[in-house]
């Protein structure tokens, strides 16, 4: 992997490193840390095909007496979702006082059919997909892209169709929207996030 990064998180305490590819589509390898709700390690592995559109992602999830994993693939415009789970994370979160998470993946996958995009929450790097696939540099300024993407929540993978909004608006800026949810982010020549307001800033070494 010829490329990494380094972001520190804002919202929390919490960081992600991520090695990557990205000569023909995106290879890409990461780790996230983070201690809400509980403390939790996230592992994950990604693929996409030349122009950006994600073709699998794989998700390995853990903390104090449990563990969960999700995969996702997309062929022939049809999502294929599998998990996995040992130990019992809703047991660790009611524990803390925090609500149980439910399921890992989804109990029906054909909700995701729309979705070219996967995005893995508190990660920076899957905002670069959609300003990728979409060629958003290039585009005219403010103009927003509706999307639907596959969102894998953290820490309990449960997998859910999200319609976003992304808007380009000059070089090195990206408006992202989903609900009543606007950002502003600051991205490099290559559409990496350098700042996320609110959730994660980028780290370069010295």
């Amino acid at each position: 992997m010829p490329k990494s990064f380094f972001w520190s998180r804002t919202d929390t305490a919490g960081s992600e490193q991520v090695l990557l590819s990205d000569g023909n589509g995106l290879t890409a390898r990461g780790t996230l840390l983070a201690v809400d709700p509980i403390p939790w390690t996230a592992r994950y592995q990604l693929t996409t095909a030349p122009d950006w559109a994600t073709t699998r992602l794989e998700v390995e999830v853990e903390g104090p007496g449990w563990l969960r994993n999700v995969r996702l693939e997309r062929s022939a415009d049809r999502w294929r979702v599998t998990t996995a789970e040992q130990g019992d994370l809703d047991a660790a979160l009611v524990a803390a006082g925090h609500p149980r998470a439910g399921l890992p993946g989804t109990d029906d996958p054909a909700r995701l059919a729309d979705a070219l995009d996967v995005d893995l929450s508190g990660s920076p790097l899957f905002n670069t997909l959609p300003v990728r696939r979409l060629g958003l540099a290039a585009k005219p300024a403010d103009q927003p892209h509706r999307i639907t993407v596959a969102w894998v929540l953290l820490p309990s993978l449960e997998v859910v169709p999200a319609e976003q909004i992304y808007s380009g608006l000059g070089p090195g800026r990206v408006r992202f929207a989903n609900g009543t949810f606007t950002a502003e982010i600051d991205v490099d020549a290559d559409g990496y996030v350098v700042r996320y307001p609110g959730l994660a800033e980028r780290i370069d070494p010295r």
